[in-house]
C-alpha cells in the first residue's frame, strides 16, 4: 500500500469517527428534547389541575357561606342571603364595586363582611377564601371605598319637623331632626378590659349611640364605648368630635329621661324609666355623618348643659300639648 492509499485510509476512518460523534450528539440532544417537552407537559397539566381544583375549593366554600341556607350566612356574615345580595347590587350600582377576572363582587363583599363581622386577621381570610393576602387586603380595600361612596343611602340628611306640620305624632315637635339613644351590645374583651366595659346590669357590652329621623332611618351612629360609659358622656363625645354628630342652633333631637334637658336636645319629665328588654342592634360601625350635610356658616351645638331657657320651651310645649288633649 502507497503513501497516498494510507492517507485516503486515514481520511475515511477519521471521517467515519466524526459522522458517528455528530450521531451521538444529535441522538442525545434529541433525547434531552423530548424529556424536557415530557416535563414541561406534565408541569403544565399539573398547574392546570392545580388551578382548576383551587378554583373548584374557592367556589365550594361560596356556596356554603353564601348560597347554602341564611343560617349559615348569617352564622358568617351577619346578615341573610336576601340583605347580602341587596348589599352587593347597592354597592355595585351606588359604590361603583366591580368584579375582576377572579374574583367576583360576592366574594370580595363576602371577605369584607367576615373581616368586620369576627374581627379575623388576613391570615385567617385568606386561609378560608384561598386567595392570597394581597388579593384579600386589595379587595376589602375596594369594597370599604364603594360604602363610603354609599354614604347618601346608607345614612340619611336630617329633615327638621316644618312649622305646619300635620303629623299628630310630631306637629307638636317644631325643628325637630328625630330622637336618639344608646343601646348596649354585647362584646368580647380581655379579661383585664371587663371592668370598663360591664354594664349597670353587669353584662360586658359597648355603649353604642343611634340617631334616627322621624321615619326611622340611620342619620349618625357611634360606636366603641365602654358598656360603663353613662349615655351622656357618650353623646357628649359625639357632638364635639371631628365629623361628629351636628345640632344646629334651634334644632334638636328627641332623648329620653337618661339625658340632660337641654339645648339641643329635648327629654321628657322625669318619671318612670321604660327600656327595652333586648336591644335589637346587630352592629358596632361608626357611621360619620359628613359635614357636607349642613352648611359652612351654621353654628352647632358643643355642649349639653341645661339652661332656664329651655327647660321653659319644654314646659310651655308639655303645657300646650295637655290643653290641646284635654280640649279635645
Amino acid at each position: 500500500m502507497d503513501i497516498n492509499e494510507m492517507d485516503e485510509l486515514e481520511e475515511l476512518q477519521l471521517y467515519a469517527m466524526y459522522m458517528c460523534y455528530f450521531f451521538v450528539v444529535n441522538v442525545i440532544i434529541m433525547a434531552c428534547a423530548i424529556r424536557h417537552r415530557a416535563l414541561r407537559n406534565g408541569v403544565i397539566e399539573h398547574a392546570i389541575d392545580s388551578t382548576s381544583t383551587r378554583r373548584h375549593k374557592q367556589l365550594d366554600y361560596l356556596q356554603r357561606v353564601i348560597y347554602e341556607s341564611d343560617v349559615k350566612c348569617i352564622d358568617k356574615l351577619r346578615m341573610d342571603r336576601r340583605s347580602f345580595y341587596r348589599l352587593c347590587q347597592l354597592l355595585s350600582t351606588t359604590g361603583g364595586l366591580r368584579g375582576t377576572k377572579n374574583v367576583m363582587v360576592e366574594e370580595m363583599v363576602a371577605m369584607f363582611l367576615n373581616i368586620l363581622a369576627h374581627h379575623v386577621k388576613n391570615r385567617i381570610i385568606k386561609f378560608d377564601f384561598i386567595r392570597s393576602g394581597e388579593t384579600v387586603s386589595r379587595h376589602f380595600h375596594a369594597v370599604l371605598k364603594s360604602t363610603i361612596l354609599c354614604h347618601s343611602v346608607l345614612l340619611k340628611k336630617p329633615e327638621p319637623i316644618l312649622e305646619n306640620s300635620t303629623d299628630y305624632t310630631w306637629k307638636w315637635f317644631k325643628n325637630c331632626l328625630g330622637a336618639l339613644d344608646g343601646t348596649h351590645i354585647r362584646v368580647n374583651v380581655p379579661k383585664v378590659d371587663r371592668a370598663r366595659y360591664r354594664s349597670r346590669k353587669s353584662e360586658i357590652t359597648t355603649n353604642v349611640l343611634g340617631v334616627c329621623s322621624q321615619d326611622m332611618q340611620f342619620i349618625y351612629v357611634l360606636s366603641g364605648w365602654e358598656g360603663s360609659a353613662h349615655d351622656g358622656r357618650v353623646l357628649r363625645d359625639a357632638i364635639t368630635k371631628h365629623n361628629g354628630l351636628m345640632v344646629p342652633n334651634g334644632f334638636y333631637y328627641l332623648v329620653d329621661a337618661g339625658y340632660a334637658n337641654c339645648p339641643g336636645f329635648l327629654a321628657p319629665f322625669r318619671g318612670q324609666r321604660k327600656e327595652m328588654t333586648e336591644d335589637p342592634a346587630e352592629n358596632e360601625l361608626e357611621l360619620l355623618h359628613s359635614e357636607e350635610d349642613m352648611q359652612d356658616d351654621t353654628e352647632n351645638i358643643t355642649v349639653v348643659d341645661p339652661t332656664d331657657e329651655w327647660t321653659q320651651f319644654r314646659v310651655d310645649m308639655a303645657t300646650n300639648m295637655f290643653n290641646s288633649w284635654r280640649s279635645n
